[in-house]
């Protein structure tokens, strides 16, 4: 077999690979070895030049996202959208195959992996073939991955029916492989798409209420409807005093601004509270602390939440607007209260006399602040069933939207 040398006439490509036959391809990351992936002939010749194992699955190239209704099952939003951000482009979604899909192909396995490569060149043969490729690295098992068409020549040169010559490769890493047919969702392979920038996009695609409103006016109510209807809570106030047990720099920060608070590597809170609040500049400096520490963990625990197949959650947060956590947010919710309710409840819970208690609430923004900036605003001035079915309410039209 003389293996053709292809640039532009890429019919001819595409009538090898319905053939049955292999045609190397170039991607944005390095050239790859293709087939009829639904052929399981050519699926076999593939392991065959290769070398490969058969025991190791091999992943689909398809044009995009439709692809996957096509030949996958079961299909989550989130892959969905990760798709439409990443494709074409260096990420591989592994999901629940298809019938359809050749068990070889799968390795006897139940998921198959989608790619949709960011070349012009192979995007265009896949349309004009009107097949998926089975496609791996173009190199036999244990060699370098080709990042040129002379460098595939090099290795299968006669062994292959074509090789489609798109230039160099730019990134010369293989695509990223994520299992997203169960959660929580896993990289298998680390490749040239990030975990960061996967994590974010995860995020992004989370429903995400944001709850504020002065302390003690009961926004955990909030929280916990949304725990019931299958969502993460996030409640800022906790973050922080679980960051103060934690995070060692925090501690630091927080000594450094106001010594003799922190001793014995524990924040004395009562001896910091006499210090800020009354003193607007302290309290500032506080707060410019806090605030960025907070909404890293915050943003954290929604990339974590948001990887474990996740699409709910609720953050509540005094700070809402301050913080910038409520640019995050795609509604934002205020829960107002009585003062002498809020006085009452905060000396309860936080064992403080009322003095220090009126201090904590005079340091916080009026209940207009908060209403007047959110979406939907819910006010705590009856019994717990009446704040239960306004909750239940705002959380149902919310979610509608």
């Amino acid at each position: 077999m003389q293996t053709e040398h292809v640039t532009t006439a890429l019919e001819n490509a595409a009538r090898y690979l319905r053939a049955g036959e292999l045609v190397a391809v170039p991607t944005e990351t390095v050239y790859g070895l293709a087939g009829n992936g639904l052929d399981e002939q050519a699926v076999q010749r593939i392991y065959e030049v290769k070398g490969r194992p058969a025991v190791k699955p091999l992943s689909l190239m398809v044009p995009g996202a439709e692809a996957m209704d096509a030949y996958c099952e079961d299909v989550p939003d989130q892959a969905r959208a990760l798709a439409e951000q990443f494709w074409p482009g260096p990420l591989t979604i592994v999901l629940k195959a298809k019938p359809l899909v050749p068990a070889l192909v799968r390795a006897g396995g139940a998921t198959v992996g989608l790619r949709c490569p960011d070349h012009p060149l192979t995007l265009e043969l896949l349309r004009l073939a009107e097949i998926p490729f089975a496609a791996p690295s173009a190199n036999p098992s244990g060699q370098p991955s080709p990042k040129t068409a002379g460098e595939v020549l090099g290795y299968f040169d006669g062994k292959i029916a074509a090789v489609v010559d798109g230039g160099p490769c730019g990134l010369g890493r293989e695509s990223t492989l994520l299992d997203m047919s169960r959660t929580p969702y896993r990289i298998l392979r680390q490749g040239a798409l990030s975990r960061e920038a996967i994590e974010d996009a995860l995020a992004e695609q989370l429903t995400l209420l944001g709850v504020t409103g002065q302390t003690g006016s009961g926004k955990t109510t909030v929280l916990r409807e949304v725990e019931k209807a299958g969502g993460l809570a996030i409640d800022c106030d906790a973050v922080y005093h679980e960051l103060l047990e934690t995070d060692a720099a925090l501690l630091d920060e927080l000594d450094a601004a106001f010594p003799g608070t922190v001793r014995n590597r524990t924040l004395e809170r009562k001896a910091l509270a006499a210090l800020v609040f009354g003193d607007a500049e302290k309290l500032q400096t506080l707060n410019a602390i806090t605030h960025r520490r907070v909404a890293a963990e915050v943003e954290r625990r929604l990339r974590e939440y948001a990887m474990a197949g996740g699409r709910l959650a609720a953050v509540d947060a005094i700070a809402l607007f301050e913080s910038g956590l409520a640019s995050r947010c795609d509604a934002t919710v205020a829960v107002t209260a009585p003062a002498e309710t809020r006085l009452a409840r905060i000396m309860n819970r936080d064992n403080l006399d009322m003095t220090s208690a009126r201090r904590r609430i005079e340091a916080q923004p009026e209940d207009s602040y908060y209403s007047s900036r959110c979406d939907y605003v819910l006010r705590n001035d009856a019994d717990l069933a009446a704040l239960l079915a306004k909750t239940q309410e705002i959380l149902k039209e919310f979610l509608d939207k």
